[in-house]
C-alpha cells in the first residue's frame, strides 16, 4: 500500500474542496488502496494546512463512502464495491429522471431559455477539448434540472446523492470522447424538455446517468487492474 510516500507530498494554500478532490481522486485511481490509514497530521503537512480542515475533509470522504472512520482507530480507505456504486447510480438515475420529468412540465419559459443557452454554449468546451470547463458546465446543467423540477425535497435528495457520487462522476471525464458523448446525451434531454415531453425527458436522463455509471465503472476497473 502507498502510504507515507503518497501522503507526504506538500502543497500550500489548499482549500477543503481542493483537498477533497485530490484525496478522492487518489482513492478512486487506486493510489491509496483499501485499508490504507490516513494520518491527519501527515495530510495537514502535505497540504500546508491545520488539522481542522483535514478533519472536515475526512467527514466529506466518509459521507461519500470513500473512507471509514472508527473511534480510536482513525480513518482508513474503504473498499469500493461495484455493487454499492451501481446501486447509488441507479438511485441517481431515478432521482434525475424524476427531476427531468417535472422540468418538462414545470420549467418556466425563462428557465427553458436558460437551459438551452447553457447547453448551446457548452459546445465550445467540447470543440476545444476543455474538460475542466465542460465539467463545470455539466454540474450547472444538472443543477438546472433539479431547480426546474420546482420540488425542493426532490432537489435536496438529488443534490445529496450527487455529492456522494461526485468523485466517480468526475472520473468519467478522463475517458476519451466522454465530454462529446455527454453533450449528445444532454441534447436529447434538452430537446425533450423544450418539447414538454415528460416521459422522453425522464427516459433520456435515466439513460444518460446509466451511461455515466458505465464510464465510472470502466475507469475504476481499469485502475484497479
Amino acid at each position: 500500500m502507498k502510504t507515507d510516500a503518497m501522503l507526504s507530498r506538500a502543497r500550500g494554500g489548499t482549500t477543503v474542496d481542493e483537498m477533497l478532490e485530490q484525496l478522492a481522486d487518489e482513492i478512486i485511481r487506486g493510489e491509496l488502496s483499501p485499508g490504507t490509514k490516513l494520518d491527519a497530521r501527515v495530510i495537514a503537512e502535505r497540504f500546508n494546512v491545520s488539522r481542522t480542515p483535514v478533519r472536515e475533509m475526512f467527514a466529506h470522504l466518509a459521507a461519500m463512502g470513500l473512507v471509514i472512520r472508527r473511534p480510536n482507530r482513525g480513518v482508513t480507505v474503504a473498499e469500493i464495491s461495484n455493487e454499492t456504486l451501481m446501486a447509488m447510480y441507479e438511485a441517481m438515475a431515478e432521482l434525475e429522471a424524476a427531476c427531468a420529468r417535472l422540468s418538462a412540465l414545470r420549467m418556466t419559459l425563462r428557465e427553458r431559455q436558460q437551459l438551452q443557452q447553457l447547453h448551446d454554449a457548452a459546445q465550445r468546451h467540447v470543440r476545444d477539448d476543455n474538460t475542466a470547463e465542460y465539467e463545470a458546465y455539466n454540474l450547472a446543467f444538472h443543477g438546472c434540472l433539479y431547480d426546474g423540477a420546482h420540488s425542493p425535497y426532490l432537489r435536496d435528495m438529488a443534490l445529496a446523492t450527487r455529492s456522494r457520487l461526485q468523485p466517480f462522476r468526475h472520473a468519467q471525464f478522463r475517458l476519451p470522447q466522454r465530454p462529446s458523448h455527454s453533450w449528445e446525451e444532454h441534447d436529447a434531454i434538452v430537446s425533450a424538455i423544450l418539447a414538454g415531453d415528460a416521459e422522453a425527458a425522464a427516459r433520456a436522463t435515466r439513460d444518460h446517468v446509466l451511461q455515466v455509471s458505465h464510464g465510472s465503472r470502466h475507469y475504476l476497473d481499469t485502475h484497479r487492474s
